[in-house]
């Protein structure tokens, strides 16, 4: 899912580049905006939002039915923290791996974007891997790694808390699972304009 989507936004942010670039004669340009816009922007912001969808939703999902069937309940009798049990390594998975996932749609988005250059720009692939890198610095990495880590973190914290909270059986998880995914999608859009804003004026 992750690659698809990287791999269709780079694409798409080739193809819309060169058709406003090229009525300036400047398509040269086109791996700087592809570069620079997954990097700092939409690498981050995206993949976070399928994660979001797809493991956010899960870990409410498994948490609020664990809830409503007393399975947390079973493992405080049995004396085993069900925070560390059962969060901790949620938490600790998606603070690693949604950067990980960011930096190789990051690399799949690079890709999509040559294609259109190399195949209907004419443009050679070391001219296009020299304007990328040329574009793109090492803040932009970091800044999108930041990014994604922020992200994890609102992103696993809202789906915890919400598996944790459901009450009312099925009916419940399903409007937990809901409201997690909804919470989080907003937490990481205001996120992401805030570090945009700090990224910008520090």
């Amino acid at each position: 899912m992750v690659a698809l989507t990287a791999f269709s936004i780079g694409l798409t942010l080739a193809m819309q580049g060169a058709h406003e670039l090229q009525r300036m004669g400047a398509a040269l340009y086109v791996p700087n905006l592809v570069s620079v816009s997954l990097l700092r922007e939409l690498g981050p912001l995206l993949i976070a939002i399928i994660v979001i969808g797809r493991s956010g939703s899960a870990i409410t999902a498994e948490l609020g039915t664990m809830k409503v069937s007393e399975e947390i309940e079973a493992l405080d009798v049995m004396a085993v923290n069900p925070i560390r049990f059962l969060i901790v390594p949620r938490f600790v998975g998606m603070l690693i791996m949604l950067p990980v996932l960011t930096v190789f749609g990051n690399y799949i988005g690079i890709v999509g974007g040559w294609t259109i250059c190399h195949f209907a720009l004419d443009m050679s692939t070391a001219a296009y891997v020299m304007r990328a890198i040329e574009a793109a610095k090492v803040s932009d990495l970091y800044s999108g790694l930041t990014k994604s880590a922020v992200f994890a973190w609102l992103a696993v914290t809202i789906a915890c808390h919400a598996g944790l909270k459901v009450e009312g059986g099925a009916e419940g998880v399903g409007l937990a699972t809901t409201h997690s995914v909804v919470y989080s999608l907003l937490a990481i859009l205001v996120a992401n304009a805030i570090l945009t804003a700090l990224f910008f004026f520090l």
